[in-house]
């Protein structure tokens, strides 16, 4: 029955699944024999809970045959923000991806792959990754394949004397930043190096690494691939960073803004939009637009309309793209640092404006969303994102000239006038768009929706509820 359950979940297409899913379940023996044959002892078939954290069973990789077939069960229930089945209630099935199956390259010993939840033979309401697959199925149906870049931000730290600081004593020398420098980067080469290798080995084709504006801050650039792909790196990409850190005797942190006079993390998500059959970009064109003094930067009206339908759900984007209180501590013009935070504070685009929530680039065609950070659950930021565009080029949507003005440096009162506003400053106020959009509850689905306003508000009512030590600094001798 479960075998059968997996066979029909491949055969969704469009439905449900993954446009890169193969009939590797027909040569189940060969897999696991291929896997075994390089090494591999487990198998992990993992998902992730609301806040995008992996959570897996670890089987041998005997009885991987089996694991396929859905024979692994979770009680999802007992995890934060993965629906309310109780003790009393049947349990979700997990059946892998095996088109997905990764060796994880610091230890070879584990393979994982991402895994499709299932409860009373249809897909869990509450799963991220079939989230992503629903709105991957509307572009198909238009005849349109999502293709995604993510640039992910990590801190590296060190714990002295129950303080964390970088890692590398170096960063601290100079003022205010260190960011693009390059002894410091050679000197992070017991994190960097290990970490290029594991991503190449794993055929994402890294291009570019720095050591970020931040102490301890570093990024990585790696090549694109489809958008349902890139999400399942992400998951893989956290737990390859946390290992190669401590193995160094560090952290690795996602927190959005471990530091109030440090630089935020971001997890820019580069989206983009192609042909299905023939693989033709719709972003691109080489024919001029009127957006703009200089023509269209050679984008084509898909783009911008995407991009319109972008900004029309920025609020609700926010909810999803930066989903902790300190998010919100990063979406600032400067903060308490030394110099500007380069971070996106706007409802507006640009070309080469990084003050802006989108930004369609000038070396290549894909559209960023610059507000995602470190700690979005990725699957769910791009199902939003990709809902939102497809809203946009379905009715036209028309975003306007783009911004190149520094919106740092005029009022917002000013910037209202030309119609640019911010984007919401808490994540109470994201929370409040996020519940308003309808767009929300139909990529969601209206349960996981309020199970992820309930599971939100209630960290901010926490948040506003506990008292901090600047608190106690500013007021406890004030009067």
């Amino acid at each position: 029955m479960r075998k059968a359950l997996a066979l029909t979940l491949l055969g969704r297409g469009a439905e449900t699944l993954h446009t890169r899913a193969t009939d590797e379940r027909q040569t189940e023996p060969a897999l696991g024999e291929r896997l075994k044959d390089s090494g591999v002892r487990y198998a992990f078939g993992a998902y992730v809970d609301i806040h995008g954290v992996p959570k897996s069973k670890c089987v041998p990789i005997d009885h991987l045959e089996s694991m396929l077939g859905g024979s692994e069960l979770y009680t999802v229930g007992a995890m934060e923000g993965m629906g309310d089945l109780g003790p009393n209630e049947d349990e979700c099935e997990a059946f892998p991806d095996p088109s997905a199956f990764v060796t994880l390259p610091w230890d070879r010993r584990y393979a994982l792959a991402p895994v499709d939840l299932v409860l009373h033979g249809e897909p869990y309401d509450h799963d991220s990754r079939h989230v992503l697959k629903r709105q991957l199925g509307q572009a198909l149906r238009l005849g349109l394949q999502a293709e995604m870049g993510i640039e992910p931000e990590v801190y590296v730290l060190r714990e002295v004397d129950g303080k964390y600081v970088p890692w590398i004593a170096e960063d601290m020398r100079n003022r205010p930043t260190r960011g693009y420098d390059l002894e410091t980067t050679i000197l992070a080469d017991g994190f960097l190096e290990p970490m290029v290798q594991h991503m190449n080995e794993l055929g994402w084709g890294v291009y570019s690494f720095d050591h970020e504006g931040g102490d301890g801050q570093y990024e990585f650039e790696f090549r694109h691939t489809d958008a349902l792909a890139m999400a399942d790196r992400m998951m893989v990409f956290r737990l390859m960073a946390k290992h190669v850190a401590r193995s160094l005797g560090c952290v690795a942190s996602f927190m959005p803004k471990p530091f109030s006079d440090g630089f935020g993390s971001g997890g820019h998500v580069n989206l983009s939009l192609s042909d299905a059959v023939s693989g033709e970009s719709l972003f691109a064109s080489d024919t001029s637009s009127d957006h703009g003094s200089e023509g269209g930067h050679g984008y084509s009206e898909a783009a911008y309309q995407f991009t319109a339908g972008v900004l029309r759900h920025s609020g609700a984007i926010t909810a999803v793209a930066c989903p902790t209180v300190n998010s919100y501590k990063r979406l600032l013009p400067v903060g308490m640092m030394n110099s500007i935070s380069w971070a996106p504070v706007y409802r507006a685009y640009g070309h080469n404006n990084r003050t802006l929530m989108c930004r369609l680039p000038m070396n290549r065609h894909c559209l960023e969303v610059r507000i995602a950070d470190s700690a979005a659950n990725f699957y769910l930021v791009t199902a939003l994102v990709l809902a939102a565009g497809l809203e946009g080029i379905r009715d036209r949507l028309d975003p306007g000239k783009p911004v190149s003005v520094d919106t740092y440096s005029v009022a917002d009162d000013e910037l209202a006038k030309s119609g640019i506003h911010r984007l919401p400053r808490t994540l109470g106020e994201a929370l409040e768009e996020f519940e308003r959009d309808p767009l929300a509850a139909e990529v969601f689905g209206e349960k996981f929706r309020q199970t992820f306003l309930d599971t939100k508000r209630e960290e901010w009512q926490t948040y506003n509820t506990v008292v901090g030590e600047w608190e106690r600094d500013r007021y406890l001798h004030l009067w």
